[in-house]
């Protein structure tokens, strides 16, 4: 039976490698690069991961590059081990677009793991952008102030306009230019960039604690900025002519207001090994298995 079941395995690998590789073909048209082939001739794909903290998963185990808080059990990772593909996983935590193409520290910028024989590329990034980390501390910071209403709404809502829906908007053409900078670096691979899953309980009940600090009201309003980031997302992918892998709606129900054991974002006190607001294992999972369905089930569209 385990022999079967390896079997089934390593068919349902060679099968998602090579719908990889058909979408590659499909976008690259005539004249594309060779993908890497093995020393049995197996065609493996080029796999460059690029992103922030959500794609590096810092704390989960094991850490394989302290530097950028990156571990081997995130989704790039299991992504690259589902496929067969070479990965080059430049993914790095605190990372905005402009590591793209500015050294992070003593990393490079991360648009120089690319090349014309990259064939697929993977891309997690604009929350630091937005500042979300900042905005959560800023929401934590005023609940006391409010804990059943929502303060941190009415701070960022105050003089008439949304100043969180502004800077969402704001990084819109910067999402535009790390697309187009993908594209240019790599003219023939396949880009998806990856929208963040679901932190925040879909139906706006909060759950306020010492590891979960937010006043009641806010729950719903910090839910509704996530969906405007990942819709910004989303847009600015199909305009450009990459894919988009929507991580927030099969992570519904696994926010970090659930128990152990059914949350896949840790709180402020992680109970498994995952930095705090940041996916545990089981959310890296959940990621891996949403650009995976993306790859084998949606056809890359010609630009």
């Amino acid at each position: 039976m385990a022999k079967k079941a390896r079997s089934l395995g390593a068919r349902r690998a060679l099968a998602f490698s090579a719908a990889v590789m058909s979408g590659v073909a499909a976008l690259a048209g005539p004249g594309a690069g060779p993908a890497t082939a093995s020393a049995s001739g197996a065609q493996h794909p080029e796999y460059v991961a690029l992103g922030d903290s959500y794609a590096s998963a810092p704390v989960i185990p094991d850490e394989v590059d302290a530097n950028c808080k990156r571990s081997d059990h995130n989704y790039p990772s299991l992504v690259a081990a589902y496929a067969r593909a070479g990965l080059r996983d430049v993914t790095r935590s605190g990372a905005t677009t402009a590591e793209m193409t500015a050294p992070q520290g003593t990393a490079p910028a991360q648009f120089a793991a690319l090349g014309r024989r990259t064939d697929l590329v993977t891309v997690s990034i604009g929350g630091n952008d937005v500042g979300f980390t900042t905005v959560l501390g800023t929401c934590a910071r005023l609940t006391a102030s409010d804990p059943t209403g929502a303060p941190c709404r009415a701070f960022f809502t105050d003089g008439g306009h949304d100043r969180l829906t502004e800077t969402v908007e704001r990084t819109a053409p910067k999402i535009a230019g790390v697309i187009r900078g993908v594209r240019q670096r790599s003219p023939h691979a396949r880009i998806l960039v990856v929208g963040y899953p679901d932190l925040f309980p879909e139906n706006g009940v909060g759950c306020t604690s010492d590891s979960v600090p937010f006043a009641a009201g806010d729950f719903p309003y910090l839910r509704d900025k996530e969906k405007e980031l990942n819709r910004m997302l989303a847009g600015e992918a199909y305009r450009h002519g990459a894919g988009y892998v929507d991580t927030y709606a099969p992570t519904i129900g696994h926010d970090l207001c659930r128990p152990t054991g059914q949350r896949w974002i840790e709180t402020l006190s992680p109970a498994t090994p995952a930095a705090p607001l940041h996916p545990n294992a089981e959310g890296e999972q959940a990621m891996a298995a949403a650009v995976e369905h993306a790859l084998v089930c949606h056809r890359p569209r010609h630009r």
